[in-house]
């Protein structure tokens, strides 16, 4: 009886053991697959969200950014002033800058009979043309736009020349293998002066293609770090009023009666003395008739044939 009772506990015993073994591998397993879950969570959690473009492809584009605007400002100099020190802080540069007034209309109304005021309307206004930094543009764009006392219009526009850029990278690519194979013909295989006339024009006008591809590729990259911005200014209509003398006529600047009466007799007497000495220089003519006289007068000769 006893042996029975040993045995039946030592079978308890070994059910239990087997059972808490099977319910720490499934605990076990449990485990891992949380675990798992928890890393496939992480992942996906840390993968950024697919958009409809990747930071791959705003890489790839090639912009040329540029903006124009036209607004009024209170005074003209000195918003060109500031717009031009903020261009140099940003790392920009002026390059066209057209600062000018145009009269409107001038009126002159005289109000004595030697003043006369002078009533002009011009215009003041300025066109200036910037090329700053194209990650600055929007800064450069922001400060200026605290000048403004009315806008106009603002025309912001950005150009992908992507394709362009590497269209012309192909062409320099294609036109270098081609100048490669006609040169080592025209060394290997140029016999004929035509032939060799022909081939050296054919390479003259691929080399002539593959230089233009690449000046306007660098003039493509160079708008693309410097955008440009235009910007046309202007303020209110200025009046300006000026007083200024008239301009006299001739007889204006005439001396008074009696100043002309002195100057007359004064002139008369210089003119009477002149005569006296001119008179004065004849004494000889005188001498003479004195003489001619008395022989008249003297001779009987001449007295008889009177």
């Amino acid at each position: 009886m006893k042996t029975i009772a040993k045995a039946g506990i030592l079978a308890v015993i070994i059910a239990v053991v087997l059972f808490s073994c099977k319910k720490a591998d499934v605990s076990a397993e449990e485990t891992a697959d949380y675990a798992t879950a928890v890393a496939d969570s992480a992942t996906v959690s840390n993968t950024p969200e697919k958009t409809t473009e990747t930071p791959k492809t705003v890489e790839k584009r090639k912009l040329i950014r540029t903006a124009d605007i036209k607004f009024k400002v209170k005074s003209v100099v000195q918003s060109t002033n500031l717009i031009e020190n903020t261009t140099k802080k940003w790392g920009g540069l002026v390059t066209y800058s057209n600062l000018q007034s145009t009269i409107n209309d001038k009126i002159s109304t005289k109000i004595s009979q030697d003043s006369t005021l002078e009533t002009t309307k011009y215009q003041v206004e300025n066109t200036i043309t910037l090329r700053v930094p194209q990650q600055n543009m929007d800064t450069v764009v922001k400060e200026i736009a605290k000048e403004i006392d009315y806008l106009d219009y603002r025309l912001i526009k950005a150009d992908d020349v992507a394709l362009r850029l590497l269209s012309n990278e192909l062409l320099q690519k294609r036109s270098a293998t081609s100048e490669k194979r006609v040169a080592n013909a025209i060394d290997t295989k140029g016999k004929k002066i035509n032939d060799v006339m022909n081939a050296e024009s054919q390479l003259e006008n691929q080399k002539a293609a593959s230089d233009n591809s690449l000046i306007d590729n660098l003039s493509l990259q160079d708008q693309i770090n410097y955008s440009t911005i235009t910007l046309q200014l202007y303020q209110r209509e200025v009046v300006k009023q000026e007083l200024v003398a008239n301009e006299k006529q001739g007889y204006y600047f005439e001396p008074a009666i009696g100043i002309q009466i002195l100057d007359a007799l004064q002139s008369g007497w210089f003119h009477l003395l002149s005569l006296v000495v001119f008179l004065l220089k004849l004494w000889w003519l005188a001498l003479i008739g004195l003489v001619i006289y008395w022989i008249f007068k003297k001779v009987p000769f001449i007295k008889n044939i009177k």
